[in-house]
């Protein structure tokens, strides 16, 4: 007879132990330990067994691989972040807040693979069947090949998949499913990590991509174990400010494809629209004219570059310890440019505050944002503006001296094709001779940059 035991199990590892500790010894979290209750007995794991591989090895020159293994959703900037379309048989976890959008991306996809004569289901664990039905009327979803399951069950589910043998399946959302081989409630760690391995294997085994819906904890990680993204083919994240109607749809983890690649959509009443030009979204909220205390720079996102407008305050502050405020740049990265400017250029901002902003939401990480972080503080500081159509690209050292950046002409020819007239590059990057109509100013230190981008206001 099975008896009951308990266990506490690290959300963030997976590691387990008998008892309760305030420290997770695999990984280090602090308060991560969560109790789970389970049989114990010899009970058999139906899923381990079933799913059994037969197939016999073969060499790598036999395995024919054509364009017909992708599934396209017909939506480009979904298709953008995957590397094409869904890989058939794989496994993606699409991760975001709530009311992010995820449900409608999802379903809109759905739609559009059906149109392609594809067979979907969508389970859906945490709306009814007529909740869903609301949605697709206002997205104008109608399809005869769409199946709606509102489903909790993970071996239902598996019933039902064997039954229909779909193309392309949506588990909406894997917190909420449970399976019957374990005895702890939907959303612990043991049952994500079952109900995510019986899925898997049903996908390899079946060839039905599929994809996971999965909710994110306070801090923006996503909920559960982290073998859960390990397991799975693709992490995508669904980002976007709550305030603005625009989405990103940003690729964490691709075997398939590039990693780190960027998807833009607006949201609307009719559901998310793709934006094909994301850099007339961003320019389009500069201020009207110069000012100081801006600069454009040229960031990469995935293989695509984006032009975004850094804009920076700098006043005086009455109480002893200024302020350092920072939305869409590291706050360390401020710190340390900071630090540069004070020691390399002589300018005191130790009786200060200074803001740094990016327009648009969007978060920029890369180095090569450091050169039009520092003049937008300079320029903000000495009270002078940068050229409008000046473009400012650049990572800054420690001594001050300006480091060359990758895809320096893709960034430029994004730069060409926007409109505008000078860019300011590190001075060890090389420029192709064929590069169009854009005055180059190579620099070797960051006051050389400062001096050649500004003018009097």
């Amino acid at each position: 007879m099975a008896k009951l035991k308990s266990k506490w199990i690290c959300t963030e590892c997976g590691y387990e132990t008998a008892g309760y500790l305030g420290k997770c010894p695999e990984c280090g979290s602090w308060g991560t330990l969560t109790e789970e209750v389970q049989f114990t007995g010899k009970t058999p794991n139906a899923a381990a067994n079933e799913f059994i591989n037969t197939e016999k090895p073969k060499l790598l020159k036999d395995i024919e691989v054509d364009e017909s293994v992708r599934l396209r959703t017909n939506i480009s900037e979904f298709d953008r972040i995957l590397g094409g379309g869904f890989v058939e048989g794989s496994l993606v976890l699409l991760a975001g807040d709530p009311g992010i959008g995820k449900s409608t991306i999802t379903l809109q996809t759905c739609g559009e693979i059906c149109k392609n004569g594809k067979k979907v289901l969508y389970v859906s664990a945490e709306e009814s069947a007529n909740q869903l039905k609301l949605r697709a009327d206002r997205l104008g979803i109608n399809s005869d090949s769409l199946f709606i399951y509102p489903q909790t069950n993970m071996e239902n589910i598996k019933i039902q998949i064997e039954e229909l043998m779909p193309d392309f399946v949506v588990i909406d959302s894997i917190q909420a499913i449970y399976s019957n081989n374990v005895a702890s409630t939907a959303g612990s760690v043991s049952q994500i990590r079952e109900c995510c391995n019986i899925l898997m294997h049903i996908a390899k085994s079946k060839n039905i991509t599929t994809v996971v819906i999965g909710h994110v904890t306070k801090e923006g990680s996503i909920a559960g174990p982290k073998v859960l993204e390990h397991m799975v083919d693709t992490v995508i994240y669904f980002e976007g400010d709550k305030y603005k109607s625009y989405r990103m749809l940003r690729s964490m983890k691709n075997r398939f494809g590039n990693t780190s690649e960027v998807g833009i959509f607006e949201m609307s009443a009719d559901g998310l629209k793709c934006i094909t030009n994301p850099n007339e979204l961003f320019l389009n909220e500069r201020s009207q004219g110069s000012v100081p205390g801006s600069a454009i720079i040229v960031t990469n996102e995935g293989t695509r570059p984006l032009l975004v407008e850094i804009q920076a305050l700098v006043g005086t502050t009455p109480y002893a310890a200024p302020r350092r405020v920072t939305n869409g740049v590291d706050l360390s990265r401020l710190h340390q440019i900071l630090a540069v400017l004070e020691k390399r250029v002589g300018l005191n901002l130790s009786k200060q505050d200074v803001y740094v902003n990016v327009t648009g939401g969007i978060e920029v990480d890369e180095p090569s944002a450091d050169l039009g972080i520092a003049i937008a503080i300079a320029t903000c500081a000495r009270d002078v503006v940068v050229d409008s159509q000046t473009v400012i690209i650049g990572e800054i050292g420690l001594s001050g001296e300006v480091h060359p950046v990758n895809n320096i002409e893709k960034r430029l020819n994004e730069a060409i094709a926007t409109g505008f007239k000078k860019a300011i590059i590190p001075y060890a990057n090389d420029v192709p001779q064929n590069i169009g109509k854009i005055e180059i100013v190579k620099v070797k230190r960051l006051m050389d940059a400062i001096s050649a981008c500004v003018s009097p206001q």
